[in-house]
């Protein structure tokens, strides 16, 4: 058996539906959810928001953020679920080093559904246009321990989270109640 999971990463492109699973999931099992996006400073966004890619360099402190949200959560005893992209295998192994025993949810969807699903998102800051970055970024995760990958596109919101939440049971994740 794999390390046993202390919290979860759910991960993906833009419009793969990282928030509703990370709530759902959440609900299912009483973890605590961590929104990534929430923690983007302002130039981050400013900068999304008029369809310019974010850097390495632009996502390193947001990354350095995001891995003391985590710790912070797991020092209170919580199981956190964390959305973030985490679209590289760097990014991840960031993640991976701030806390033992880190799964990932990778929300996998083909281009064509992540744009139009962005395109009719409301209110957020990440346009369609930025879809193909994301895509051209993407270190599928598929391979690395302790990641689940999901069909986002053929699995709704529900099932997707009761995948998660059954997989993260089975690596001894998850308080029975």
């Amino acid at each position: 058996m794999n390390q046993p999971i202390s919290a979860l990463v759910i991960m993906g492109v833009a419009g793969c539906g990282k928030t509703s699973v990370s709530q759902a999931l959440c609900r299912l099992n009483g973890a605590t959810p961590i929104e990534g996006d929430a923690f983007h400073p302002a130039a981050n966004i400013a900068k999304m928001s008029a369809g310019i890619p974010l850097t390495d360099e632009d996502r390193s402190g947001w990354l350095d953020t995001l891995c003391n949200e985590l710790r912070t959560a797991i020092a209170r005893g919580q199981r956190p679920v964390l959305t973030c992209s985490a679209l590289k295998l760097r990014y991840r192994e960031r993640l991976r080093a701030a806390v033992d025993g880190l799964g990932f949810v990778f929300l996998e969807l083909t281009p064509q559904v992540a744009a139009d699903r962005v395109a009719h998102r409301p209110g957020h800051f990440m346009p369609k246009t930025l879809i193909d970055s994301q895509f051209d970024a993407l270190e599928s995760p598929s391979q690395e321990p302790l990641v689940l990958t999901l069909n986002a596109g053929a699995l709704n919101i529900d099932e997707l989270a009761h995948r998660s939440c059954d997989w993260w049971s089975e690596h001894s994740l998850l308080a029975t109640s």
